[in-house]
């Protein structure tokens, strides 16, 4: 017995210093739920996202690939559905209150080049609103899908 005990001495050791002793379940269960956030929270919540979509507007007003796409664009408006639309995308709970992105975009000719550049800017918004890469990689992973809907419309 003597010798069990001396053998697992150095594991309990480590086990208990490296902080891997089992937390009870009532720890463990609210440690979880408050470590979780939704990439909305991640991106800044409202204001981040707010931030982001107003520096993607800043970026897409001074670009002339792209510039063009929105004469016709009340962007007050614009401005509004896209903080709707990333919100929601970013399971953050809001309500949508635009059209779907095949039928907001049909007759607008997007290339897939037009759809990099507007993604480019994007992604700079994320960068000046210092979001993590990993957060600006998850929120990019669910926006790609929406690409077949988006260009060549």
């Amino acid at each position: 017995m003597r010798r069990l005990r001396m053998k697992l001495l150095p594991f309990v050791v480590v086990f208990f210093f490296t902080g891997c002793a089992v937390p009870t379940t009532e720890t463990s269960a609210s440690q979880t739920h408050s470590s979780r956030q939704t990439l909305y929270q991640d991106l800044g919540g409202n204001a981040g996202v707010s931030a982001i979509v107003d520096g993607l507007l800043a970026r897409i007003a001074t670009d002339p690939r792209i510039v063009h796409h929105f004469q016709e664009t009340d962007i007050a408006l614009f401005r509004e559905r896209a903080i709707e639309h990333f919100c929601l995308v970013a399971d953050g709970g809001c309500v949508y209150h635009g059209e779907s992105m095949q039928h907001s975009h049909r007759g607008l000719n997007i290339t897939q080049a037009d759809f990099d550049a507007l993604v480019g800017h994007l992604i700079e918004s994320m960068k000046e609103q210092h979001i993590p890469l990993s957060t600006r990689n998850a929120f990019l992973k669910r926006l790609a899908p929406m690409y077949t809907d988006i260009t060549y419309q």
